[in-house]
């Protein structure tokens, strides 16, 4: 890579010391392997609004209907100041060049989903809550990828969250600074098979978009498509997508090969599908004789090399 993506984060999972208790949630995954590729953008709401480390907690609590930033000791309402804030830091983060996001999970400021609301000390709390930065961050862009760092525990999101992070900066350098339709055929003849392996409705709607970009207009073409684009990439690719796109695939160069070596490719292909195998096993073959057939088109596809290969993404799913 020429250079490093840029990320927004959450402060504490870099390990800096600014929770409630002085402490922190360093991720050594996030800052010893991420970090090899993503320059991180560190932001602490809680800090930036002036309250101290260590400080009394806060929670999200019901005051009448609306769900309010309280801190309960004292019954502090931070509300409007961290929305403030929130509106305020967005703002500047959008013009860092974020490619992606990592937030606190179970934050009241940072967390994304499935906070605890607070009614009172005898009712249950509701398990709705979104934290009051975290809301402002997810509904200003709807195209970034966000996710909770205790969801990039789970492979299949990890990889989902990685894949859409290099997508997206791969769209914002080849297609969105200074689009034209000729890059946009190139953005779109190299992420067509990924598309495909989430969403065959969106592969159908995206190809449109770039055979009409003339009639459309460039500008108009490249803002659906990117819309379209990063909506698609959020949807689980199953075995099943992925088997129908290899197979696709291997149709590009099957009468150059021998019988038995079409034989082999897709019996790694059904190993996958029936769950026998990783799909970096059919991946690596398929790559390997497009490689050695010199078929520059499949050796182009985004499906075949989606992030870089020392993150070991494939092999896990």
């Amino acid at each position: 890579m020429e250079e490093k993506i840029k990320i927004g984060i959450s402060s504490c999972l870099l390990g800096e010391n600014v929770r409630y208790d002085s402490g922190h949630k360093h991720d050594r995954y996030i800052t010893d392997t991420l970090g090899n590729f993503f320059d991180w953008i560190p932001t602490c709401p809680e800090v930036a609004i002036g309250l101290g480390v260590p400080r009394p907690s806060i929670r999200l609590q019901f005051v009448g209907k609306e769900t309010k930033l309280i801190e309960p000791r004292s019954e502090n309402d931070l509300t409007e100041k961290m929305k403030a804030f929130s509106k305020r830091r967005v703002k500047s983060l959008a013009k860092e060049g974020l490619c992606g996001y990592i937030l606190k999970s179970k934050s009241p400021s940072c967390g994304m989903a499935r906070l605890k609301i607070y009614r009172g000390y005898a009712e249950r709390p509701a398990t709705n809550g979104v934290g009051v930065f975290a809301e402002e961050l997810l509904s200003t862009n709807l195209n970034l990828p966000i996710e909770e760092e205790g969801r990039l525990m789970d492979p299949v999101l990890r990889e989902n969250w990685i894949r859409r992070v290099f997508a997206f900066y791969n769209f914002k350098k080849m297609v969105a600074f200074r689009p034209s339709i000729g890059k946009l055929v190139k953005f779109h003849s190299a992420y067509k098979f990924v598309v495909l392996s989430h969403c065959p409705k969106s592969y159908k709607e995206l190809g449109q978009i770039v055979a009409n970009a003339k009639s459309i207009g460039i500008n108009e073409s490249t803002i659906r498509y990117e819309k379209i684009f990063m909506t698609a990439l959020k949807k689980k690719a199953t075995r099943a997508k992925n088997v129908n796109v290899m197979e696709h695939l291997l149709g590009f160069f099957k009468k150059e090969l021998d019988s038995h070596i079409r034989q082999e490719i897709l019996q790694t292909i059904k190993d996958f599908r029936d769950g026998y195998t990783t799909i970096i096993v059919p991946i690596t073959i398929i790559r390997h004789y497009a490689n050695i057939l010199e078929i520059d088109y499949l050796m182009n596809q985004a499906y075949l090399n989606p992030h870089p290969k020392q993150l070991a993404l494939l092999s896990t799913i």
